[in-house]
């Protein structure tokens, strides 16, 4: 089986996991595939010998097949193993890059309570032990002390939280105040407080587009980008995710094709590389860098 089959089929696998989220079309637009190859994955899944089910219009991967035990065996760690993982981890300087990889790694195989305490900081873990257990006992929950980027403000919200983003970073909650899929930031989350109330909108449950600057919104804009050496290995170093989108383009430059929610991000990423990365057909973005360098100049 050729590596980009493989992969496509293991991240699959890691979605039909307890999936209660995505249907088969959501499935087939994230992964950007078709519905046929989706099914015909699965297929291969259930004659591997795993037990396939449904849950509504989601089909998941149960975990009582065989196969999965034997591979949850692989990626679980004691406690006692957790605690070395995370004394281990935490030794390493935090400017080194290799430690930020190693926490997203351990994230996308083990995404439990025990990988939380390696993966974040103290201070927020119980914040994140709390969301966790809401999220698999379907509760809701209120997010006390909540601080909004948006003018400062300080409140508590009242969520259905359902996804993490990478190294538990941001949650995906359903707001029923504003009836509406929203990301929150853990680390402005004073507390988190489980309560009684089970999920009452499992069906909106749907997480949004997030590019590979760690943007999110509605929108899909394309971007090209033409760089040199240096601002690939930047940009392959602060944004990981960016790295599926990279050819080379001959003559030691590489090209980025992808979709970003906004130009904000990228923006900020080609401002401080602009003497090694060429735009290319990519006018919103260029219109962008203008207003902000307009508006930035030295006076």
């Amino acid at each position: 089986m050729d590596q980009p089959k493989l992969e496509r089929l293991l991240r699959l696998m890691k979605l039909l996991t307890a999936n209660t989220t995505y249907n088969v079309d959501q499935l087939a637009e994230r992964l950007r595939m078709s519905r046929r190859t989706i099914y015909r994955y699965i297929d291969t899944f259930r004659e591997a010998g795993f037990v396939i089910k449904k849950s509504g219009d989601c089909i998941r991967l149960d975990k009582e097949s065989p196969h999965f035990r034997d591979i949850s065996q692989l990626v679980h760690f004691t406690e006692e193993e957790a605690v070395i993982l995370k004394s281990a981890i935490e030794s390493i300087d935090d400017s080194n890059l290799l430690k930020q990889n190693l926490k997203r790694k351990l994230c996308s195989v083990y995404d439990n309570k025990t990988l939380a305490d390696t993966v974040v900081r103290g201070r927020n873990a119980p914040n994140i032990r709390r969301l966790i257990e809401a999220i698999e006992e379907r509760r809701q929950v209120v997010l006390h002390g909540y601080r909004s980027a948006h003018g400062g403000e300080v409140r508590d919200r009242r969520v259905e939280p359902f996804a993490f983003t990478t190294n538990y970073v941001q949650v995906w909650c359903y707001d029923p105040e504003s009836g509406s899929n929203k990301l929150f930031k853990t680390l402005r989350i004073g507390e988190v407080e489980p309560t009684e109330t089970p999920w009452e909108h499992a069906g909106e449950h749907t997480e949004g587009f997030i590019d590979a600057f760690r943007m999110h919104g509605e929108r899909r804009i394309r971007v090209r980008l033409e760089m040199g050496l240096l601002a690939c290995n930047l940009l392959c170093e602060e944004y990981p995710l960016a790295e599926r989108d990279i050819r080379p383009a001959g003559r030691g430059r590489w090209l980025l094709d992808t979709e970003v929610a906004g130009m904000a991000g990228v923006g900020r990423f080609v401002v401080g590389l602009l003497d090694d990365i060429r735009i290319i057909d990519s006018p919103e973005l260029t219109d962008y860098l203008r207003n902000y360098l307009r508006q930035h100049a030295l006076r």
